[in-house]
């Protein structure tokens, strides 16, 4: 239950941290150190250098500008969870964060460190995949990238990053102020890792009007998120009722969905599309309910 030896880096800017990843051989980068300190801890990892950004201070941070909001990827959940920014324009994100671990683990986990680390039952990687046009920009020695979540989300528990490369920030575009939102998951016990769980976000034309527009993202299920386009494409132009949620979970897919020693591949699959009836119904209700409000 120790770790290998390593020698223990502590830089102060984004520069200096990038300067040592693309130097030093066998590096790995901490942020919360949620997964990374067990994985260390049961030598499933062994770097020979570890590079805390945790005193990279231009790396935290929530901002709302030009329609989207921005977060630097070393934000703590916490600070997520109780954001005010947060709770106006993108409430997903604390909808899904109250099923991530347990408080003490939010005080010290973030959305970079989550979304690098790319469990695929990981609740704001699904929040993330679930924002069309959400961007990702990541530095190295070489310079500023950009990368789409299509293009992060590699495969299981692999993300789309170099290895000299840090994830610096992550924008997801805004939502109509009256969308409606939700998240629901199953898990064996509260706090564990999601068998699956469904990001939902919705727009009406108005108070009991139809669904102009529709996202869907699965996860828990696949290796990856999956999006199921043919369940959103069922929903534009409808107005919401559970005959027409019914229909688009039954129209979701999932190729090849995981299997292990608790749960089957079936049983994953049926899960899915249950939560994705529930998921609908929700984020209709709550679209509903922000209209009333207007």
């Amino acid at each position: 239950m120790k770790p290998a030896p390593f020698t223990y880096h502590d830089p102060r800017t984004v520069e200096e941290a990038v300067g040592l990843l693309g130097s030093l051989d066998n590096a790995r980068v901490l942020a919360g150190g949620q997964s990374l300190m067990p994985m260390m801890n049961f030598r499933y990892a062994q770097p020979d250098h570890l590079i805390d950004l945790n005193r990279v201070v231009a790396m935290s941070g929530i901002s709302v500008d030009k329609g989207a909001i921005l977060f630097g990827a070393m934000t703590r959940q916490r600070e997520i969870e109780f954001s005010p920014h947060v709770s106006e324009v993108c409430p997903i994100l604390q909808a899904a964060l109250v099923h991530v671990g347990h408080r003490q683990t939010r005080n010290r986990g973030t959305i970079g460190g989550s979304l690098c680390h790319f469990d695929p039952s990981a609740e704001l990687v699904n929040c993330v995949c679930v924002h069309d046009g959400a961007v990702l920009k990541a530095r190295s020695r070489r310079g500023e990238r950009t990368l789409a979540m299509s293009d992060f989300a590699v495969g299981y528990m692999t993300h789309g990053l170099a290895p000299d490369e840090i994830l610096c920030s992550i924008s997801l575009p805004l939502w109509s102020p009256r969308h409606g939102y939700a998240y629901v998951e199953v898990a064996r016990r509260r706090g564990d890792f999601a068998i699956a769980g469904v990001a939902a976000l919705i727009e009406t034309e108005g108070r009991g009007g139809a669904i102009k527009r529709a996202a869907l993202s699965v996860a828990g299920v696949c290796q990856i998120p999956v999006r199921p386009h043919a369940a959103e494409a069922a929903l534009i132009g409808e107005r919401p009722s559970q005959e027409l949620f019914e229909a688009a979970a039954s129209a979701s897919e999932f190729p090849d969905p995981l299997s292990d020693a608790y749960v089957s591949a079936d049983y994953r699959r049926h899960l899915a599309q249950v939560l994705i009836r529930r998921a609908l119904s929700a984020a209709a209700d709550k679209a509903e309910e922000r209209w009333a409000d207007a």
